[in-house]
């Protein structure tokens, strides 16, 4: 009778799984089994919520698709709440939509065929917001489906979108709180204006993402000619430059430094003014001038000089020279033309000396009537004729290409005019020291983003544009007597106020309804007048920075609830949000609430592709997400994103194979998937099911249970710190040590013919690593996580279980520290093999290790010599007659402290001129300290040896071989070749063979010396070495080994 096969009690694995396929399992069964919503349920919310944890999910435009940084972002989002989760808090995840704005608007008239204010209105506010409002919601699934594909657990149900009503009327209440504090008013400034978008920027929106781009304009130097002065007997002409030559028609006055040295020229007849410190730029052209003075900026102010152009000369106080302090003579000529409606100093300067502002130009960018040779023109196309015309005129000095950063539009990338307009502003500047205070209270991530990015960005804050004279948004909610002779302003905070004045509930607080609202001014006596709404609609970053109250109906709904939790605990997008989101919460919260808006944010960087440039469906430099999670899966992409250094603010570069996540797969995900293989292969073949236990004394185990403990505190610790990066690395160093030591090193124990307290001690203790490690992993790899937790603990979900604690596992630092260096001089000793092209299964007669300390490693070495497959291991101190030491000195930190005797500290330490002293390494009469050198060892001539990664005891290999060592090198050939014969005949593990090797003499000779060996390694309960063919009926292969064929037979015996 055959033997009874024993019970598997862990599930078959497939040693080479389609880990994609393996994802949409997973997905699957959480979707069916609602895993996300019974571990947000499980963890108790605690009273009055104390138990929550909170995060700030930043609406994403919803009018396109998932690009990498979402995906980045998304992950984040994904892993600190998991495992906050796991911690035992409640973490809420609520998805957002941002859906008003220009991103909205400018889809919908690309949909439409339509571009522009007045053909917007033409069609018609309702019908476009109502195109603006579908348009919004086109690509919602789709994101769907990418968020849930890369594992990211949200809320979509109840999710919250800023064009709701409920959502609206929070922002309207923020403004009028903001009214109330006198933080709100309406302005006349230059601002930063798209005239593609026809709607004015605020400042921050110069700055976000690439905004500025290279670009070619022309600079010219033109001559103004000054009136003439008594006893002056020649014409004047003040030269000025500029890069905008559409903004002379409307030139009202000149800027000099009053400080500022001018010289003057005489040429062809003319006096010619420009600052002393430019002149050598015009130096070509003033080879025939004369210099005949010099005379400082003040004596130039008050100056009058002939128009320009026509367009304005009635234009009351102009045309003459102002003192202006931003005056300098880096660039152009140290006189400035100035055009105060289309400079924010110009127009500072001219108010502040009586000058009316002219701003000739519409919504479009186009001239107006006022300059009838332009009209209808945009400015950007009128800058030849106006160049022509000027050289026509004798006007033009100099003509050159100026190639320059500019700013362009965020969302339609064309170039930004300055424009002064009416607008409405919050008034930053009156809380910006309030804001630079709460910063400190922020843990950003990397942490010099506080007082660096962010934190000098908030010092120079200015007053922030919050209106735009656009339609699809959050209404002004400001009403204004249309007759100034009865002048009132309404602002309303509620659908209650506006109820209240208009007798009309609203539905929907979106432009035209909200238009038609209209009563008469109660401060008008005859009655005539009306109350009238500002058209204007918010800045969606007003919107954006409003989402923390705004997404739970604040004031009017769970007031207590989100004064109890703001600020958040944590929120995270990518650099540029300094300047955009981050930015608009802090303003918000610290206006309303005098709070900073988070405690807690990460901010990473970009991903670009693998020479830098970023990411182009254009230029298809990438690959596509799709391509990603259907090659290598969800995981892999979530890996290779948060364990790189783009979580610490710096950028990452993808190739377009996607061969850097296919590493992810081959470095980390696919040996947890092989030590969960390793396991259920021996488990199953010998019907033992493994017990939690962490109390096994055999060192191997006692190593690997200690390796854990550090593991858990050590990635809680970082995790907790929010240094994603650093837990990866830990984790990916431990799953080293468990793979390529623990398991490699206990192969064997798992093996046995009869069941014994070792081999149990083996199980119970890989059984209770895996497990541990799958729960710390389980955040930064939910799919395999769950998948692999499933198959060993038949538990419903990793993701509903606790974080582990390192409590129950043994603490024994010493002997981790032993043992990390016991492989620290085995994978020397490898690499040494390496170098020196021999293969690992050759065994050598010895290994030595010389340094300090190496008495620690006795107990150990047995484990190194069957690692390193050597047949002795010696220790010893004397390291000198092996290799010595080389001063490497640190040249960025002494360089700064020694200065030109820093060449002599090198050359002496390269010539060995050193030694070790009391305070330190004396060299070149200098003594080096810590942080100022680096001791390496460096092999003797002759010597074959590597250092210790700790460099303080090198590895020394004995290479040389005698005929016994070079047959049982074959002998293990032989065996590694016969295995990879089991597996392509579809042998189990278990499974005892007949084997019948057909050999040339000398590998014979090698395996009949070594019988037992090969029999015992390939589970050959009959071995037939010779001459002849494997008989019919076997298994057969070929191999080759050192050049020569070999036949290989095998049958599965009963």
């Amino acid at each position: 009778m055959s033997e009874a096969k024993p019970r598997k009690p862990y599930p078959d694995v497939d040693p080479q799984p389609a880990f994609p396929e393996i994802e949409r399992e997973v997905l699957d069964f959480w979707r069916r089994e609602k895993i996300f919503r019974s571990s947000v349920e499980k963890r108790p919310a605690g009273e009055n919520g104390a138990n929550e944890y909170v995060f700030y999910d930043g609406p994403p435009f919803a009018n396109g698709l998932p690009h990498y940084g979402h995906l980045l972002t998304g992950y984040i989002k994904d892993i600190v709440p998991r495992y906050q989760t796991m911690r035992g808090h409640r973490v809420e995840r609520r998805f957002g939509w941002d859906c008003h704005g220009l991103p909205a608007e400018l889809e919908a008239e690309k949909e439409l065929g339509i571009s522009g204010r007045s053909k917007i209105i033409e069609y018609g506010i309702e019908a476009f917001n109502a195109q603006c409002r579908r348009s919004v919601l086109r690509y919602t699934e789709a994101w769907q489906e990418y968020v849930t594909r890369q594992a990211r657990w949200v809320d979509f149900q109840n999710d919250y979108k800023t064009m709701d009503l409920s959502y609206m009327e929070s922002v309207l209440w923020a403004f009028k709180q903001l009214w109330d504090k006198g933080l709100v008013y309406e302005g006349y400034k230059v601002m930063p204006y798209s005239w593609a978008a026809e709607t004015p920027l605020s400042n921050f929106e110069t700055r976000l993402d690439n905004s500025y781009r290279e670009r070619q304009d022309p600079a010219i130097t033109l001559r103004f000619e000054l009136e003439r002065a008594s006893g002056e007997e020649l014409p004047t002409d003040a030269l000025v430059w500029t890069t905008t030559p559409w903004t002379l028609v409307s030139n009202l006055a000149l800027a000099v430094g009053p400080e500022i040295e001018y010289a003057l020229f005489e040429l062809d007849g003319r006096r010619l003014i420009l600052g002393e410190a430019t002149a050598t730029k015009y130096e070509s052209l003033l080879t025939a001038a004369r210099r005949v003075g010099s005379l400082r900026g003040e004596a130039l102010v008050g100056r009058r000089y002939r128009p320009l152009f026509p367009f304005f000369e009635d234009a009351r106080n102009s045309f003459r020279v102002l003192a202006a302090g931003f005056v300098d003579t880096e660039e152009g000529t140290g006189i400035v033309h100035l055009a105060p409606g289309f400079g924010e100093d110009d127009m500072e300067v001219c108010q502040a000396a009586g000058l009316p502002v002219v701003c000739p130009v519409d919504e479009s960018g186009r001239f107006t009537a006022e300059v009838a040779a332009y009209e209808g023109q945009h400015v950007f196309d009128t800058n030849a004729a106006i160049i022509r015309e000027l050289k026509q005129r004798g006007l033009l000095f100099k003509h050159e290409t100026y190639v320059h950063n500019y700013p362009h539009c965020w969302r339609t990338d064309t170039p930004l005019i300055y424009k002064a307009m009416s607008c409405w502003f919050l008034r930053v500047s009156g809380i910006r020291d309030r804001m630079v205070e709460l910063n400190q209270q922020i843990r950003w991530i990397p942490e010099h983003i506080r007082d660096g990015l962010f934190g000098n960005w908030l010092e120079g804050a200015r007053d922030w544009c919050i209106s735009r004279n656009r339609f699809w948004g959050s209404p002004l909610p400001v009403w204004k007597s249309d007759d100034p002779k009865y002048s009132r302003i309404d602002v309303y905070g509620s659908l209650d106020e506006l109820e209240r004045d208009f007798g009309v509930r609203l539905r929907d607080l979106h432009r035209p309804g909200i238009d038609e609202l209209v009563r008469p001014n109660p401060d008008d006596p005859s009655g005539q007048s009306r109350m009238r709404r500002v058209p204007d609609v918010l800045d969606c970053w007003f919107e954006s920075g409003s989402m923390p109250f705004a997404q739970v109906h604040y004031p009017f709904e769970n007031r207590e609830w989100f004064e109890k939790h703001f600020p958040a605990d944590f929120i995270t997008e990518y650099l540029a949000q300094t300047r955009g989101w981050f930015y608009t919460l802090t303003v918000l919260g610290t206006a309303l609430f005098d709070r900073p808006p988070f405690r807690t944010c990460i901010c990473h960087g970009v991903v670009l592709d693998e020479n830098g440039q970023k990411l182009s469906k254009r230029l298809s430099n990438y690959p596509s997400p799709d391509e990603i999670f259907s090659s290598y899966g969800a995981d892999a992409l979530r890996w290779f994103l948060v364990s790189s250094p783009i979580l610490r603010g710096n950028d990452l570069q993808i190739d377009r194979e996607g061969h850097a996540i296919r590493d992810v797969v081959r470095l980390v995900i696919k040996p947890i998937w092989n030590a969960y293989y390793f396991f259920c292969l021996y488990a199953n073949s010998e019907g033992i099911e493994a017990k939690p236990r962490t109390d096994a004394q055999p060192v191997l185990d006692r190593y690997i249970l200690a390796k854990t403990r550090t593991l858990v505190s050590d990635v809680t610790e970082l995790m907790d710190a929010y240094d994603l990066p650093a837990a990866c690395a830990r984790i990916t160093a431990f799953i080293d040590a468990l793979n390529n030591w623990y398991i490699r090193r206990s192969r064997d124990r798992f093996w046995k013919h009869e069941e014994d307290q070792d081999q149990r001690d083996a199980y119970d203790t890989l059984y209770s690593v895996l497990v541990t490690l799958l729960r710390v992993v389980s955040p930064l790899l939910p799919l395999l996580s769950e998948k692999i937790y499933r198959g060993l603990t038949g538990e419903k979900s990793v993701h509903l279980t606790n974080w582990p604690s390192a409590e129950p596992l043994p603490a024994d630092p010493e002997l981790v520290a032993r043992m990390d260096r016991v492989r620290d001089v085995c994978s020397s000793g490898l690499g040494l093999r390496r170098s020196e092209k021999i293969r690992v299964r050759q065994p050598l007669r010895s290994l030595t290790v010389a340094g300090a300390g190496v008495e620690d490693l006795r107990p150990f070495l047995g484990l190194i010599q069957d690692e390193v497959n050597v047949k002795e291991v010696e220790l010893t101190s004397e390291i000198e007659r092996y290799a010595t030491f080389r001063l490497q000195v640190n040249a960025r930190v002494l360089g700064k402290r020694l200065g030109s005797k820093m060449q002599q500290v090198i050359r002496a330490a390269k010539q060995g001129l050193w030694q070790k002293g009391p305070g330190g390494i004396e060299v070149a009469g200098e003594v080096l300290g810590a942080g100022d050198f680096e001791l390496l060892l460096q092999a003797k001539e002759g010597v074959s040896c590597q250092a210790l990664s700790s460099n303080d005891a090198v590895v020394i290999l004995d290479l040389e071989l005698n005929e016994e060592l070079e047959q049982e090198g074959r002998a293990r050939d032989l065996v590694r070749v016969v295995q990879q014969a089991r597996k392509e005949a579809d042998l189990h593990v278990s499974d005892r063979i007949h084997l019948v090797l057909k050999l040339p003499p000398e590998w014979a000779e090698a395996a009949e010396r070594f019988r037992d060996y090969v029999a015992e390694q390939t589970l050959a309960r009959r071995l037939e070495l010779g001459s002849a063919a494997p008989p019919d009926g076997f298994s057969l292969h070929e191999a080759k080994l050192g050049g020569t064929s070999i036949q290989i037979g095998l049958s599965k015996l009963n």
